[in-house]
């Protein structure tokens, strides 16, 4: 189904713009890319009880954080961001290092999970040696951490829902370039959390979607 109103993916934590796809995932929308890959909630065992309205609720443990993967030693951080108004519509990428260096770009008419995987495309790219990419977008960190990659990559490129892989053209390159290197681990940051490096990569992002906006 489609978005009416726009709202935030419960799984890669970026924009649903009204008329983009999305689906279920657990108890959140979220855009149907995202949806496929995510870990769904188990089902309830056949013939299990049923809970009554009556009962009382078991207090729910405290969600153990997300371990981060392995940083190479000595890695060097960089923090990688993709705006885009509308879907499809003008979108930016950036990426920054806490050193000085970085890079951005725009699209004419683009998606803002296509700028997330792009953003960290160019920055895996552009820097040599050990590197952890810094992201707010769980759909590009999770490709990773949770090794998404392998299963489209054996499915020949199908989701675990048996569709295509959006943005191929862009996780392909990526994915291989990663792979090759072996020394490129990412890292998720909550966006709009008080992160400078994140708040500096939103910003260029943004300024580069506005640059190609009519």
């Amino acid at each position: 189904m489609t978005a009416k109103y726009a709202t935030t993916c419960g799984v890669c934590s970026s924009r649903i713009q009204p008329g983009e796809e999305i689906a279920r995932s657990g108890q959140t929308w979220a855009h149907t890319a995202c949806a496929a890959e995510s870990p769904q909630q188990p089902a309830a065992a056949p013939g299990a009880a049923k809970t009554t309205k009556t009962a009382a609720k078991p207090a729910r443990a405290a969600r153990a954080p997300r371990p981060d993967m392995p940083a190479a030693e000595g890695a060097l951080q960089v923090w990688t961001d993709g705006a885009c108004s509308g879907n499809p519509g003008p979108g930016g990428w950036a990426w920054a290092t806490e050193d000085g260096r970085q890079g951005s770009g725009a699209e004419a008419a683009t998606t803002n999970q296509r700028m997330e995987i792009r953003a960290a495309l160019e920055a895996v790219r552009a820097l040599e040696g050990p590197l952890v990419v810094v992201s707010d977008s769980t759909y590009v960190v999770n490709c990773f951490r949770d090794e998404w990659w392998k299963g489209w990559m054996a499915r020949g490129w199908l989701t675990s829902g048996k569709k295509p892989v959006v943005s191929r053209d862009l996780w392909e390159p990526l994915i291989t370039l990663v792979n090759e290197r072996g020394d490129v681990s990412f890292r998720w940051v909550k966006g709009h959390s008080g992160d400078k490096m994140n708040d500096l990569v939103d910003a260029l992002a943004v300024e580069q979607s506005l640059s190609v906006a009519t």
